[in-house]
Parts: structure tokens; C-alpha cells; sequence
């Protein structure tokens, strides 16, 4: 008889790695979106490194870019602002339709990525992985 596996034992165990199995499923799930979105040293767009100084000269007084951007990105940014006015750098011919629509959609995607980082659900995981301090 001393031989006999407590099935309750047993359950409570199975119980507590899936428990933990699912606790570490949303950590990576909010690692994964801090880390690719919010880190203040790569650029938004291509994911290249950028220091402090990343934006390419001063900015037009009424323009403001609202993405991290190496100067580079930066750069396309501003004339891809410039182009939906009807203006832009002519000497860039590879700033064609499919360019503005291929800015179009990433800009699509990051105004996504916004709302879901501020969804109620993910909240909500946010708050579901704080840590708890303990009772005393």
C-alpha cells in the first residue's frame, strides 16, 4: 500500500505545469512585442541601430515624425509626407507607387500594433504577469 501514487498529487502537479507552461507563453508573448517595438535604439523601419542625433538636419517647424527612425528612414519618411502632397524628390525613381503603397501599409501596421498594445486584453496580460508582493 505504500506503493500508491496520490491522483490528487498527480493532478496538482499536471495542474501547476500547465499553469506555468501558460505563464510562460505570455511572458514571451509581451517580450516579443516590447522587444520589437518598443526599444529606443533600433529604427522602427528597418531595425537598424540609431543613436541620439537619428534624424537627418533640422525638421520643418509644422512637420513632426511620430516613428523612431535612423536617418535613412527618416529621410524616405519625409519624402514619402512629401509625396502624398503631390511633391517630393524627382531624382528618386524608385519612389514609385509600389514604394507608396509598401510606406502606406507599414504605416498601416504600426497604427495596428498601437491598438493592440492598448487593448483591453493586453492590458490586462500586462497586468496578469505584475508581480504580486507578498501579504505581511
Amino acid at each position: 500500500m505504500a506503493e500508491i501514487i496520490s491522483f490528487d498529487h498527480r493532478r496538482q502537479a499536471a495542474d501547476d505545469r500547465e499553469k506555468a507552461r501558460e505563464r510562460r507563453q505570455k511572458i514571451e508573448a509581451v517580450r516579443r512585442m516590447l522587444n520589437c517595438t518598443q526599444c529606443s535604439t533600433k529604427c522602427l523601419k528597418c531595425g537598424g541601430q540609431i543613436g541620439c542625433d537619428s534624424r537627418p538636419g533640422p525638421l520643418p517647424s509644422n512637420l513632426r515624425i511620430p516613428y523612431r527612425f535612423c536617418e535613412a528612414c527618416a529621410e524616405e519618411y519625409l519624402d514619402y509626407i512629401e509625396r502624398l502632397k503631390g511633391r517630393g524628390d524627382g531624382n528618386c525613381y524608385w519612389h514609385n507607387d509600389q514604394w507608396l503603397e509598401a510606406w502606406g501599409r507599414w504605416i498601416d501596421y504600426q497604427s495596428c500594433m498601437d491598438q493592440y498594445i492598448r487593448s483591453r486584453e493586453f492590458l490586462q496580460l500586462i497586468q496578469e504577469l505584475k508581480p504580486t508582493t507578498p501579504e505581511g
